[in-house]
């Protein structure tokens, strides 16, 4: 236990020993372990996008157990992906990393202006893999907001008092949001809040541009003069609209790009006091060898 890992686990302190033991494990497995950082690696994009525009642009990676070596050799702090996939491989790898088990899931071979995502896994299929956490995905935005948030409610009662840990991807979406308007700073810091009062441990989010959807919300920057012209700044008002950073936030690595171009994002938002990276196809896309380099150096950028 270091000073950090024992600071952020003090701000959990009304759950149970359970969630409180899992969450230690998190922080400490992996290259940074005890850092209170994390890079975790996610693949779910077979699920959602399909395995020929997922995995063949590196095919080693339509294997399972692909995802579970490449977490291992780059010391990943956890690996995230839907339960079926997880089953596939886990027997060769029981108890070496801890296991984020995403509960629900969409595909995208039907286009919908309101989005929603099917429960595909119960909180008795998560322990029995051995899950360390469970994953839900809410879209801010949408029409069927309101069953999801109810979805998780009950979803994330149920795993807390089994020791599970919660982790919320909040991605707002629906007809009411232009391209743009996902990623604003103002929809992201307000989807990151909403996972926190809907019980997550960890936040995920995509990082924020400087874009504002909200006239409210501009008038309010505006007015106050608050700081979002850097993504260090617009990641630091991210955390701060997560209690003031008394949660985990973490931030998508977003849709393939180069080394450079990751590690820039990564520095900003290191420098912003994000919490770390949850990174998929800009890892498992590459050769393997290339993976693990550049989870490598993501890690060794939050360290410093």
């Amino acid at each position: 236990m270091t000073a950090r890992v024992n600071e952020i686990l003090s701000w959990y302190r009304t759950d149970n020993y359970g969630v409180l033991s899992n969450l230690h494990r998190l922080m400490m497995t992996g290259t940074l372990a005890g850092t209170g950082k994390f890079v975790i690696l996610p693949v779910d994009q077979g699920f959602e996008h399909g395995p020929i525009r997922s995995f063949c642009v590196n095919p080693p990676s339509m294997d399972p157990a692909y995802h579970f070596e490449l977490a291992l050799e780059s010391g990943c702090n956890a690996y995230a992906a839907p339960l079926p996939q997880i089953a596939a491989a886990v027997p060769d790898f029981v108890g070496r990393i801890p296991l984020i088990i995403k509960m629900n899931s969409s595909d995208s071979l039907y286009s919908a202006k309101n989005p929603n995502q099917a429960i595909t896994c119960s909180i008795k299929d998560a322990l029995q893999i051995g899950a360390t956490a469970i994953g839900f995905t809410i879209y801010p935005g949408t029409a069927m907001r309101k069953e999801m948030f109810e979805e998780i409610r009950e979803m994330g009662e149920e795993a807390r008092s089994v020791g599970l840990p919660v982790v919320i991807w909040a991605y707002a979406r629906g007809e009411g949001l232009g391209k743009e308007d996902e990623t604003a700073i103002d929809t992201i810091s307000y989807s990151a809040h909403l996972a926190c009062q809907l019980g997550a441990h960890i936040v995920k989010v995509k990082t924020p541009s400087a874009h504002i959807a909200q006239d409210a919300a501009k008038k309010t920057i505006e007015k106050q003069k608050v700081k979002i012209d850097t993504l260090a700044d617009r990641i630091k008002l991210v955390v701060q609209s997560c209690f003031n950073g008394k949660r985990i936030v973490i931030f998508s690595g977003g849709e393939a790009k180069s080394e450079e171009d990751v590690l820039t994002e990564v520095r900003g938002i290191a420098q912003g006091g994000g919490f770390g990276s949850i990174m998929g196809r800009n890892a498992f896309q590459r050769p393997k060898a290339e993976g693990v380099k550049l989870l490598k150096n993501v890690m060794a950028t939050f360290r410093n």
